[in-house]
């Protein structure tokens, strides 16, 4: 009788088990390399299309066995760096003094957007004049991309503080700067984190765009040289490494932000 009640309970269980979180990522991710292997092999040109068959085992000797290719990667990610830092310090500055005050917002905001809304690689011969064909066009390149969505959303977290714990906090003599820090950063923090994430992102697509025309030794202009040689299973091996180290940092965001927002769990 016992069993009878516990097998609906344990199947129950299982079904569970099966639809959590990261089954389904894992499940999805294994469902699209197949889908990947059919079509490349059914309906693709070797010549452009690498399954994954070929990808995979050619990430390692790609990535690892050219030298040239090594240091590429180093030093986009030095660059990404830079840039994101860059983008995280100026944007939460700007998204701070812009959205404080009502008038400067009303005033200054939507030139952000405007600039936010206009496509960057239009004004990459802009920085290339400004900035030369090195490190520093790539990296103010990235800057460019990622400082807006980190301004608007800090502009947007701004608008969320209650005015009413900015008044209490007041009342009870709080500093300015103890308004920021105990007030209006813990109540901000996630839309803070949110633009980080797309700025990362964004960053990383602004680096590898100025160095597809402006770098001889990044990562950008090993994808375009993959391509024009069409060597298609190192190209998408190269991808497969990008497409990694993105989730990687951003991951790294997520775990910043989890040990700020602590106190959500609470």
């Amino acid at each position: 009788m016992q069993a009878a009640i516990d097998a609906p309970v344990a199947r129950r269980a299982r079904r569970r088990r099966s639809l959590s979180p990261g089954a389904i990522r894992w499940g999805t991710i294994a469902a699209l390399i197949v889908l990947w292997e059919i079509t490349a092999r059914s309906f693709g040109d070797p010549n452009f299309v690498a399954p994954p068959s070929r990808v995979i085992p050619a990430i390692v000797p790609t990535v690892f066995g050219d030298p040239k290719l090594t240091y590429a990667i180093g030093m986009t990610l030095l660059e990404l760096a830079a840039a994101f830092a860059l983008s995280v310090v100026v944007g939460i500055a700007l998204g701070v003094a812009i959205g404080s005050n009502d008038t400067r917002r009303r005033g200054f905001f939507p030139f952000v957007l405007l600039l936010y809304g206009l496509p960057q690689v239009v004004l990459l011969p802009l920085f290339i004049l400004i900035f030369g064909l090195g490190p520093p066009s790539r990296i103010a390149f990235g800057f460019a991309h990622g400082v807006f969505p980190i301004i608007v959303t800090t502009v947007a977290g701004m608008r969320s503080v209650d005015p009413l714990f900015l008044r209490s906090a007041r009342s009870l003599g709080a500093t300015r700067a103890q308004i920021l820090r105990h007030v209006v950063f813990p109540t901000m923090a996630v839309a803070i984190f949110a633009g980080m994430r797309l700025a990362m992102s964004m960053t990383l697509l602004g680096v590898i765009l100025a160095e597809l025309y402006v770098s001889t030794n990044g990562i950008g202009n090993f994808t375009q040289l993959f391509a024009e040689t069409f060597k298609a299973d190192k190209l998408y091996a190269l991808i497969v490494t990008l497409a990694i180290l993105a989730i990687a940092l951003n991951e790294l965001v997520g775990l910043t932000e989890a040990r700020f927002t602590r106190w959500k769990r609470g």
